[in-house]
C-alpha cells in the first residue's frame, strides 16, 4: 500500500514539474517574440518557428487568420508609432493557455490602418488570452478599452472636451482670467480672424501673449464686450466649435456691434492647444471707423 501511494505521489510530482516546465518555456518564448516584434519592429519574427500556420487573432466582426495576415495587422503598429514601449506587466498560464497583462506606449507619427498620423501619444493597458500549440502561438484575443485608445489618438473626441470649453466661457464671462489661462496649454496657438482688429499678432503663442495682445486691448478699447447666444458643437479629432454673437460698445465713438462669430477649439489631454476665431470683420471695421 505504501509503495502504491509513493508511486502515485511521484507521478503527480513529475506531471506537475513537466507542466510547469512547459508553461515556463511557453512564457519565455512568447515574451521574447512580442518583445522583438513590437519593441524592435522585427516583423521577421512572424514565421513558422514562432506561429502556427493557422494563427488566429480573434476579432470582431471577422477574425484574422494566418501568419501573413497577422503580420500585416501588426505592421500598422510598427509603422504607425514611434517611441514605442511595449511592456508585459505580468504573464502566467496553465498547460497551453497563457494570460498576458500588457501596456503599450507610443507616438502616432505614421499612418495607422489608413488613418493619417495625429501626433498624439498613447498609453493604454490591455489583457490578451493566448493559446499555444507545440510551442507555437496559435491563437490570441485582446481585451482593451478601444474608446480610450481612440480618444488618446484623437480619432474620437474626449467626452470631457465640452465641459472644458463651457467652463472656459463661464470663467471669461466672470472675468476670471487665471481660470481661463489654466484651461490653455502652455504653448497654445491663438489666431484671430483675418482682418480682425487684433489679428496683427497672429499667431499668439502662450497665454501671456493672448492676454496682452487680445484681452487687454479689448478691455481698454471697448466699454463692454459680451458673447451671447452661444451654441456648443462637439466635433471629431478633439475639436469643439462654438457659434454665437459678439455684442460690444466701442469707447471712442460709442458704436455698438452685434455680429456673428464662431470659435474653433482644439484640445489635448484636457487642455486647449489651438484656437481659431471666425467673425464678421466687415461689421466690426465699420463700427470702429464711424
Amino acid at each position: 500500500m505504501k509503495t502504491t501511494i509513493l508511486t502515485l505521489f511521484t507521478a503527480v510530482l513529475l506531471f506537475t514539474s513537466c507542466t510547469n516546465g512547459k508553461v515556463d518555456t511557453n512564457i519565455k518564448m512568447y515574451s521574447n517574440v512580442w518583445d522583438e516584434i513590437i519593441n524592435n519592429g522585427n516583423l521577421g519574427y512572424f514565421n513558422e518557428d514562432n506561429f502556427d500556420t493557422n494563427i488566429t487573432l480573434i476579432m470582431s466582426p471577422k477574425n484574422i487568420v494566418g501568419i501573413e495576415a497577422a503580420k500585416d495587422f501588426y505592421a500598422n503598429y510598427i509603422t504607425g508609432f514611434s517611441n514605442v514601449e511595449f511592456t508585459i506587466v505580468d504573464i502566467f498560464g496553465q498547460n497551453d493557455k497563457l494570460v498576458k497583462y500588457w501596456n503599450f506606449k507610443g507616438t502616432n507619427t505614421g499612418e495607422f490602418f489608413g488613418m493619417p498620423p495625429t501626433g498624439n501619444k498613447v498609453d493604454i493597458d490591455g489583457v490578451t488570452l493566448v493559446k499555444m500549440k507545440n510551442g507555437k502561438i496559435v491563437q490570441e484575443q485582446d481585451f482593451m478599452d478601444n474608446m480610450a485608445f481612440m480618444q488618446q489618438l484623437g480619432i474620437v473626441s474626449s467626452p470631457d472636451n465640452m465641459a472644458v470649453i463651457q467652463k472656459l466661457y463661464n470663467d471669461f464671462t466672470k472675468g476670471d482670467m487665471e481660470a481661463v489661462g489654466a484651461a490653455l496649454d502652455a504653448n497654445i496657438e491663438w489666431n484671430e480672424a483675418e482682418n480682425f482688429p487684433y489679428a496683427d499678432g497672429n499667431p499668439y503663442i502662450g497665454f501671456d501673449a493672448i492676454l496682452n495682445g487680445v484681452f487687454a486691448r479689448i478691455g481698454a478699447e471697448w466699454e463692454y464686450w459680451n458673447l451671447v447666444d452661444l451654441n456648443y458643437h462637439d466635433m471629431a479629432n478633439n475639436q469643439v466649435l462654438v457659434t454665437g454673437r459678439y455684442q460690444g460698445k466701442y469707447k471712442k465713438n460709442s458704436a455698438v456691434i452685434d455680429i456673428q462669430m464662431a470659435h474653433l477649439w482644439n484640445l489635448r489631454d484636457g487642455k486647449v492647444t489651438k484656437f481659431q476665431q471666425f467673425a464678421d470683420t466687415k461689421g466690426i471695421d465699420e463700427a470702429i471707423r464711424k
